[in-house]
């Protein structure tokens, strides 16, 4: 009697395998949304730290510069930021459902700028704007300088200078004294080529004291060091936001990790749509307009687009790999998906993969065959495709995004437009 219980036993075991595997995987359970939600904070910090670490290797190189201005060193500083771009553009899907971030972001990434306020510029710039009464300020030629019938000290060119007094100054958006964008244009000068070949050229000589082109050498690399100084500054304190006991964290685990699934794909969702495929993308290319580029001095507008699409897609993979190599993963929305929604989380998936081809495309034909600010020139069919494309695949994957939110019962989410994508007719008017 025993063995013949033992062999049913068996039998009824080797069944219930085969219904196993008739039936396909198990699928393993499903992450809470505070897991999630711990995985997506972990990520912004280590995004934060690496945009960190390559803005103190930026800031040296820029001293070196400073130093000894030659082309090799100007080289070496401009290479150094275009590597500090990479980890901070990713960290770009975090900007929308993170109040903290938003409020804190222009400080180190607005644009476009109107450099006149900075330094000086080519005749064709022109002398004035009916929108910026700042337009022609140059700082770095004025130690003395009027602001809204004030008199402004700045002898001395500080941070505080720059972020205090210059930065949005008479509440004008276009007066970015500061960030990533501002020291772009110190590192290149205006680009001058239209939607031709061709980036920014300043020479190396615009920092040298003692072989000055252009006038105020001493005041530019004052102006450059102050702004590095104040980049790492502002950085900094988004890593300790993002950290252990920081604000942002804290955040999005408030309602047992919901806030944190609401956060992240809301930025998903707002930098898909209305950022990236409009403001940054359709925008520009409606008009055929360099101006609105947003790397426009360096020309790097093609890797903009395409690490703010790895950016995306890592949130909701769950995985970030840093600049180091290694990686930081957890548990994902879309492991939460897949086990609420299955179609959605495949849906989804498979609309991520299509833009990061889409934005590989561009960044392919961007390092092998023209600038961005070339693809969208009037005329040109084959670069424009390129970018729409990606503006297409971007547009295509909202929808899939806002059956995640369904599948996950969360409400109140809203995602940015654009004039572009939602009434082409008034960016004409």
């Amino acid at each position: 009697m025993k063995e013949a219980t033992m062999t049913r036993r068996s039998s009824l075991l080797l069944a219930a395998a085969g219904l196993a595997l008739l039936a396909g995987p198990v699928r393993a359970e499903a992450p809470t949304p505070k897991a999630v939600a711990e995985t997506y904070a972990s990520m912004a910090e280590a995004m934060f730290q690496d945009s960190l670490s390559t803005a103190e290797a930026l800031r040296t190189a820029i001293a070196a510069l400073v130093a000894n201005p030659t082309d090799e060193t100007l080289a070496a500083a401009r290479t150094a930021w275009l590597a500090a771009r990479v980890p901070y553009l990713q960290t770009e899907v975090y900007r929308f459902g993170n109040p903290a971030v938003d409020d804190w972001e222009g400080k180190v990434n607005s644009w476009p700028l109107d450099e006149g306020l900075i330094d000086y510029v080519d005749a064709g710039y022109g002398t004035e704007s009916d929108a910026n009464g700042l337009y022609t300020l140059n700082v770095i030629a004025n130690p003395k300088l009027r602001i809204e019938g004030v008199e402004v000290d700045a002898t001395e060119i500080t941070p505080a200078l720059l972020a205090e007094t210059l930065q949005g100054a008479a509440g004008v958006e276009a007066n970015v004294a500061t960030g990533y964008h501002a020291i772009e244009f110190l590192l290149w000068g205006q680009d001058l080529n239209g939607t031709g070949p061709g980036a920014g050229d300043r020479p190396a000589t615009d920092f040298d004291a003692k072989a000055c082109t252009n006038g105020n050498c001493e005041r530019r690399a004052a102006y450059l060091t102050a702004a590095a100084d104040l980049l790492v500054s502002d950085l900094q304190e988004m890593v300790e936001a993002w950290g252990p006991q920081g604000e942002a964290r804290a955040r999005v685990l408030e309602n047992e990790g919901q806030t944190g699934l609401a956060a992240a794909l809301t930025g998903m969702g707002s930098l898909s749509y209305g950022e990236l495929a409009g403001e940054r993308t359709k925008l520009g290319l409606m008009l055929h307009d360099p101006e609105e580029e947003q790397d426009c001095f360096s020309d790097n507008t093609f890797n903009s687009h395409y690490y703010d699409v790895v950016g995306i897609r890592s949130v909701y993979l769950g995985s970030y790999t840093r600049v180091d190599g290694s990686k930081v993963e957890g548990p994902s929305l879309s492991d939460l998906v897949e086990a609420k929604a299955p179609d959605v989380d495949a849906e989804l998936t498979a609309r991520l993969d299509a833009t990061l081809q889409a934005a590989t495309a561009l960044k392919t034909r961007g390092e092998t065959v023209e600038a961005y600010d070339q693809m969208i020139g009037e005329g040109n069919a084959e670069g424009n495709a390129v970018v729409q494309a990606l503006v297409d695949s971007l547009v295509a994957q909202v929808p899939s995004i806002e059956r995640a939110v369904s599948a996950l019962g969360l409400s109140d989410i809203a995602f940015e437009g654009s004039d572009s994508l939602d009434n082409p007719t008034a960016v004409f008017q």
